[in-house]
């Protein structure tokens, strides 16, 4: 793995019955115990400047798919900071070829922390005390698609 959350291994168009349907990349968990899927709170995606609707990204853990409300929902999975999650994103004919800028937040409850501080999170934001190891930051990153 990668040090950046946002890792360039696997960072490609997905193709669905020999159409391109979309592109995927994967994510790290920058927090050292692993959290359960209820504990994510997913952010927007911006490729290239364009957002990218939360209800176009389906989550991937051990390959099964994962939307934001099944997650929301799902006390029993467990995200294992030593695996990828894999963000695939519907955009019909896929991503060009050559360089694109992903911007991507997420953030994570957890439970010793004080409330105060994680009512103020926010995915999309910098947060007011920057924690990286929680994955409270925006993560930003320029790949190729070859």
């Amino acid at each position: 793995m990668e040090k950046q959350v946002i890792q360039s291994v696997g960072f490609r168009n997905t193709v669905e019955n020999g159409e391109v349907t979309g592109f995927q990349f994967k994510i790290r968990l920058p927090y050292y115990r692993g959290i359960y899927l209820s504990q994510i709170m997913p952010g927007t995606l911006f490729v290239d400047g364009e957002r990218i609707d939360k209800e176009e990204i389906t989550w991937w853990f051990k390959d099964l798919p994962y939307t934001n409300e099944e997650m929301h929902d799902d006390f029993k999975t467990h995200w294992n900071p030593t695996e990828c999650a894999v963000l695939k994103v519907r955009k019909p004919g896929g991503l060009s070829q050559g360089y694109h800028d992903l911007k991507y937040g997420f953030c994570f409850t957890s439970s010793y922390m004080p409330p105060v501080m994680q009512d103020r999170l926010d995915p999309d934001e910098e947060p007011f005390i920057i924690m990286p190891e929680f994955g409270h930051h925006v993560n930003e990153r320029r790949l190729l698609i070859v």
